[in-house]
């Protein structure tokens, strides 16, 4: 891999993974050591979290398909190595969220993918992309269910934080689907929403307590879109240097230590 042809981005803009019932069979141990691998990896590269993710669902039956995904990842970090998470010294500490979902992504069980961020002021400390256990029927319960796991992380953060010192109400979360959002805030139950498994809507007492705060965001702006899906290189770059990425060097990193 150490002379593969780079590429720009983890996933390539197509069909999403799946099962691939007749494909060729591969190596499991090896294809287990490389996921396992990717997942280490990611508590410190948000860029390849949704990829690898997606690459782990089906490690119980993996193909030559599924081993080519897989290979892109590493040719996507082989060009890239530098990348990494930059936390500034003299930014805010105001704890905000991001949520997303990728409506009915999964091509084996239609279940959508949930992706969330949270920051503290410019700094990521928290991201996820996981499929959604449960089946949503439209794209705002979707994103309802993925804004309740965001509010979820972000109420387990605020209580950690508590410890420090810090205590943080009206805690903002940005999600692009005002359908959602309007279901969070509403203190009525519709009836369209009773099929909705009942731990989700916990969200709905945290906004009527003011802990939480809902606004709508362009999608153009949505930094959680990087969890949820494949995504071209430009729009990809884009999100990356958004999450405080940057590409630094060995040499300019002992600089910039050197001169703080």
């Amino acid at each position: 891999m150490e002379t593969c042809h780079l590429v720009g981005t983890p996933m390539e803009i197509k069909d999403m993974l799946d099962l691939d019932q007749n494909g060729t069979l591969v190596d499991a141990t090896k294809y287990h050591s490389m996921i396992g691998t990717l997942m280490h990896l990611t508590s410190s590269r948000p860029d390849i979290v949704h990829a690898t993710c997606l690459c782990a669902r089906y490690q119980a039956k993996s193909t030559e398909k599924h081993l080519k995904e897989v290979k892109r990842i590493f040719c996507y970090l082989c060009g890239t190595i530098n990348m990494g998470l930059w936390y500034t010294k003299d930014s805010g500490f105001e704890l905000t969220g991001f949520s997303d979902a990728d409506y009915a992504g999964c091509k084996d069980t239609f279940k959508s993918t949930s992706g969330g961020a949270q920051f503290l002021g410019e700094k990521l400390v928290s991201w996820s992309s996981k499929k959604q256990d449960c089946t949503t029927l439209s794209t705002a319960e979707a994103e309802y269910v993925s804004l309740s796991a965001c509010c979820a992380q972000v109420l387990w953060m605020r209580t950690q934080l508590t410890d420090y010192g810090f205590h943080f109400n009206k805690i903002p979360i940005y999600c692009d689907s005002k359908s959602a959002i309007a279901i969070s805030c509403n203190p009525v139950q519709h009836s369209r929403t009773k099929h909705i498994v009942v731990r989700y809507h916990f969200i709905k007492e945290h906004v009527e307590k003011g802990t939480i705060e809902l606004y709508f965001v362009k999608t153009d702006y949505q930094l959680a879109d990087l969890f949820t899906k494949a995504l071209p290189v430009d729009r990809f770059n884009y999100l990356v240097r958004r999450l405080g990425m940057r590409s630094l060097s060995p040499q300019e990193l002992e600089r910039l230590a050197k001169s703080r």
